[in-house]
């Protein structure tokens, strides 16, 4: 006779392995400046074999222009990699939109009719 099982009980949730989240804040600042600081670093990952790459090309093929479009392909990455690191979060579908289309209708300063002094 197989031994006789517990009885899930109706109120309790399965165990999970982390905690539960049970809001809709944003992710800390250490979060996603971790998160930031990581994409940064892989981006700029890249430029260091991209060097070594262009490098090696030179020294197998003796072909200065294929290491010059190599280092070329490297030369914009810490600027994307800035790019990247300073973007915030996605957007989430359920933010709100800030902006108002109500305020565009309206200019700023009217024109009309200034008179001027002449002199």
């Amino acid at each position: 006779m197989p031994p006789p099982r517990k009885r899930a009980s109706f109120f309790r949730a399965p165990k999970q392995d982390g905690p539960v989240l049970i809001t809709e804040a944003a992710p800390s600042l250490e979060q996603q400046h971790r998160s930031r600081v990581r994409r940064y670093m892989l981006l700029m990952g890249f430029r260091i074999p991209c060097l070594v790459l262009a490098a090696g090309a030179y020294g197998l093929w003796h072909n200065a222009l294929i290491s010059l479009v190599i280092i070329g392909v490297s030369i914009p990455l810490p600027w994307i990699a800035v790019l990247v690191a300073n973007d915030r979060p996605p957007r989430r579908k359920d933010e709100p939109s800030r902006w108002d289309g109500r305020r565009a209708e309206h200019k700023a300063i009217e024109s009309g009719r200034n008179r001027s002094i002449d002199g």
